[in-house]
């Protein structure tokens, strides 16, 4: 059963997302039509789109500064990945997803909103380490920052960085990754926050900077 949004209809939202806001307008209608049935999102999570998923993916966007290049790691439903291209169409996105379903789903939401900006690479980023790699990396809900220090490293050019979408928890999970960072060459993990309308709770971002003297992961 469809739920209701409370954000559903809200004038904001419009200026919120800016010259984007006809594709994420298009993609949340996808997401909420076949999203469930396509096992990307829960059901109940139809009732929520705009606050805990659109909204919080495109805050992101405030980050990315001079990125030319950026890779979406385990990009899933296509959050945060499918917003930010819409939303910055002068950045070069890779959506890198290694499930057969969901890049079938990907490739439907890119074609639907007309995405050109956008390049889909089925496969895990072990598996592209050494030829595929971004001024930065944006990651949410896919792993521990343990983890992801280790399989961003290969993906990131030195001076880039790394973006992980994160919940509350975030200060704990960087405490706890501190020798991963310093292992795999990220300098000054810094906990940022940004939000595109007033009332919804901030995104919560780690964001690290790849070394520009760190050794080349493969």
């Amino acid at each position: 059963m469809e739920l209701t949004d409370p954000l559903d209809g809200d004038a904001r939202l419009p200026d919120a997302f800016g010259s984007a806001w006809p594709s994420v307008e298009r993609f949340h209608r996808l997401l909420v039509d076949e999203g469930p049935v396509r096992g990307l999102i829960g059901p109940r999570e139809t009732g929520r789109l705009w606050e805990r998923h659109l909204l919080n993916s495109g805050a992101v966007v405030d980050q990315l500064g001079g990125v030319v290049t950026l890779i979406d790691l385990g990009s899933g439903a296509g959050l945060p990945g499918v917003v930010i291209a819409a939303m910055a169409p002068a950045v070069r996105v890779t959506l890198l997803e290694p499930m057969a379903r969901r890049v079938a789903w990907l490739e439907h939401v890119v074609t639907e909103l007309g995405l050109p900006n956008v390049e889909i690479v089925r496969a895990r980023a072990e598996e592209v380490a050494g030829r595929l790699r971004a001024d930065a990396l944006t990651a949410r809900a896919v792993a521990p920052l343990e983890k992801l220090y280790a399989w961003a490293a290969p993906l990131v050019v030195p001076g880039g960085q790394l973006l992980a979408l994160k919940g509350t928890r975030a200060g704990d999970e960087m405490v706890s990754a501190r020798e991963s960072a310093a292992r795999f060459g990220w300098e000054d993990p810094v906990i940022v926050t940004s939000s595109l309308l007033d009332g919804v709770e901030p995104t919560t971002v780690v964001r690290a900077v790849r070394a520009a003297g760190a050794r080349r992961v493969r």
